[in-house]
């Protein structure tokens, strides 16, 4: 009882810590949060700009992607601070973004931003649904990631490689595949072909996708993950039939993770399964709820890795995680609430009460906005004091619009490198954040702590609505 207590003591001090002299934030602070996260897709898309378009700097780009293979791949995200696209973190951003309106669909509504949600969704879905090709194929990559790394140019420029990549069953992906089965959780077809041809699609690729985005956490967690999702969006028992015969060999009952990120889905089929066990109609998904408090319990104080401003903390982009976690937190808070249900935390460690998991996602979301120990946004655009030398290369280097002439390849470090703050504002995009000591050198080198990615706002966008 004593540990319990001592636990929750921690809880109030680190929400409170760092916070006193800062001023509170407000519903309408966050719902300019809200606005701004989401105009960031726009600066991030590749191909054909809708004449709606806001990010005015951006320009046309990457016209031709799949030419050269007979196919349309136009569209879609570039994931980060390059040009390429990569299809394994694009399909978990769509995937996060879908679940941000789907449990705060009303108050994106309320603030005004539920049409913006959902063409940031579609803008991705389009792309996902042209790099499918029936009955067994799916383009995963566009960019040559060298090729790409050995420049610094603007997308309207791009010169390097497009050349694209593809799983079949002669290189299956069943990682990738079933993660855009999730995006797309109608297109059951192509979760089909995720199970059908199992293996981890950076095994099959090779060097194109690694290290940039290697399936560490192997393709079985996603094979949950778009199975969970396929259930949530039709409703059809052959998936939730799937995940009883398979969850075993899949390490589904017994696996626990203290984040969600667009490698390891564990915790977020956890949160998904204990939510059905939850409604009352299937018990034996009952370790799904036990493997989601466990989540919590190593997610919230008392077990999580803190910096001493009270962010989680699990490693370089750290915010990636920060924000996923603050969406599930909140979003598994709603189910338990729903239904009369705490968090229990076995080994005698504290037990939270819904309440609890929404103040330490809070605290999370405010730290990213402000209330830190340097009193800096890490939002571009959003506060008096946020970070000017994003790395990423759009934003990096003169509009296409007010430079019209090409910035060669080489020619573009020189913005790379310049202690000039960024010309355009890349508005509303997330950096990858500060150190385990709560520091950030504002230096465009320094990617891991400067680089924006589409999935670090991704689960940001549901966290803002809940407070708007």
């Amino acid at each position: 009882m004593a540990l319990q207590l001592q636990l929750k003591l921690l809880v109030t001090i680190i929400a409170l810590s760092s916070t006193s002299s800062i001023q509170a934030l407000r519903s309408a602070d966050y719902r300019d949060a809200l606005s701004k996260s989401i105009l960031f897709y726009e600066g991030m898309r590749s191909g054909k700009l809708p004449s709606k378009q806001r990010a005015k700097w951006r320009g046309d780009s990457a016209l031709n992607d799949g030419q050269a293979q007979n196919v349309v791949l136009r569209g879609g995200y570039v994931d980060s601070g390059d040009n390429v696209k990569f299809g394994f973190p694009m399909a978990f951003t769509i995937t996060m973004l879908s679940w941000s309106v789907i449990e705060s669909g009303k108050q994106l509504k309320r603030a005004g931003e539920l049409q913006n949600a959902r063409d940031a969704i579609r803008w991705g879905t389009d792309y996902l649904l042209r790099a499918y090709k029936p009955p067994n194929t799916l383009w995963v990559q566009v960019g040559d990631p060298y090729s790409d790394h050995q420049c610094w140019e603007r997308p309207e420029d791009m010169d390097t490689p497009r050349n694209a990549y593809k799983i079949d069953q002669s290189a299956p992906g069943s990682d990738v595949a079933a993660e855009t089965a999730a995006a797309l959780a109608a297109a059951s077809i192509v979760f089909d072909f995720a199970d059908k041809f199992r293996g981890s699609y950076s095994d099959a690729l090779g060097g194109v996708v690694s290290p940039f985005y290697t399936s560490y956490s192997g393709y079985r967690d996603e094979l949950l993950w778009g199975a969970a999702w396929l259930y949530r969006a039709t409703g059809d028992g052959k998936y939730l039939q799937y995940i009883g015969l398979h969850q075993n060999e899949l390490g589904g009952p017994w696996t626990s993770y203290s984040t969600l990120s667009w490698d390891n889905k564990y915790a977020g089929v956890d949160v998904l399964l204990a939510k059905v066990f939850l409604g009352g109609n299937q018990n034996w998904l009952a370790a799904y709820k036990d493997r989601a408090d466990d989540f919590v319990c190593s997610a919230m104080p008392g077990r999580a890795r803190l910096t001493p401003g009270g962010l989680f903390y699990q490693g370089t982009n750290n915010l990636q995680y920060a924000t996923s976690n603050a969406f599930l937190l909140i979003t598994y808070a709603g189910y338990l609430s729903s239904a009369k249900q705490s968090v229990r935390c076995g080994g005698g460690g504290s037990n939270f009460k819904p309440n609890e998991l929404i103040t330490f996602a809070k605290r999370q979301i405010d730290y990213i906005l402000g209330n830190n120990p340097r009193k800096m946004s890490y939002m571009v655009g959003f506060g008096a004091k946020f970070p000017q030398h994003v790395h990423h290369r759009g934003s990096s280097l003169p509009s296409i619009h007010a430079q019209p002439q090409r910035i060669s390849c080489k020619d573009g470090f020189n913005w790379l490198h310049t202690p000039n703050p960024n010309p355009n504002l890349l508005i509303g995009a997330v950096v990858g954040g500060p150190d385990q000591n709560d520091n950030y050198a504002d230096n465009r080198d320094d990617y891991s702590q400067s680089e924006p990615s589409t999935y670090i706002n991704a689960g940001l966008v549901g966290a803002l609505a809940y407070f708007t």
